[in-house]
């Protein structure tokens, strides 16, 4: 019951959402991400930078170090102007690893602002673990056999797989890669963010247990991050330690 609500809350949310939001693309850790929303909320992060070339001097000069960039980038995002926003935007082109990802978030934050200046309104942007595209949402899946201690046969595979991408391209959703291993089957699918995601998977494994009802009812859908077979059978695990 819990559960249900739970979902009819995030589902009310998402029909409340204007037709204006925006989703970020890349896909990148969601701790990071609340590291970032949290620097943006400390005050002296929100400081003006007088100097927007100065400002790009420090983020290239190798003697500045991460922490300093990363609050950089953070005081760069707030202004609403053309220039701070290409600052961002070629630092990011050329930084790598986790100060790349963090200017990412800049680029967008700056972007958004940009936006709701110039249009006079304000913008809503949305984000994930898996990141999106276009106005679609990345999910990782994964699938089980009702009977646990065989694997998927190569006719039930092509079945799940055929069936999948049918019902996903039926809602503007698409498929991008799904593989087998054992009784699981893994995959991520972009599914656009207003439709409803339950009734299309209801109606999926419907349609495929109508060729030999193997496919299990319960069926795992993220959008944090994408998880080995490993992480699958703890989740599974602790989930029927936890109804135990």
């Amino acid at each position: 019951m819990e559960e249900n609500n739970n979902l009819r809350k995030i589902q009310e949310a998402i029909d409340s959402l204007p037709d204006n939001f925006s989703i970020l693309e890349e896909q990148i850790d969601v701790n990071l991400q609340m590291e970032y929303f949290d620097y943006t909320k400390d005050k002296k992060n929100n400081q003006k930078i007088e100097d927007f070339a100065i400002a790009e001097q420090q983020l290239n000069d190798s003697k500045e170090n991460a922490e300093q960039k990363k609050h950089l980038l953070v005081r760069l995002a707030g202004h609403d102007e053309v220039e701070a926003f290409r600052v961002i935007e070629r630092f990011q082109k050329r930084s790598k690893g986790k100060l790349k990802k963090w200017a990412v978030l800049a680029l967008q934050e700056s972007r958004m602002i940009l936006q709701s200046s110039l249009l006079g309104e304000q913008q809503v942007f949305i984000s994930t673990g898996l990141g999106g595209k276009g106005q679609n949402i990345r999910y990782f899946i994964a699938l089980m056999k009702k009977d646990m201690e065989t694997p998927f046969t190569e006719t039930q595979a092509r079945i799940i797989e055929t069936e999948l991408q049918f019902f996903l391209k039926k809602s503007e959703g698409k498929l991008e890669q799904i593989r087998f291993e054992g009784e699981f089957a893994l995959g991520s699918f972009l599914f656009p963010l207003k439709k409803n995601l339950q009734y299309i998977f209801r109606s999926f494994i419907e349609e495929c247990n109508q060729y030999g009802d193997f496919l299990h009812e319960d069926v795992i859908i993220t959008n944090v991050k994408i998880l080995s077979v490993e992480e699958v059978r703890r989740f599974l695990k602790q989930k029927s330690n936890e109804e135990e």
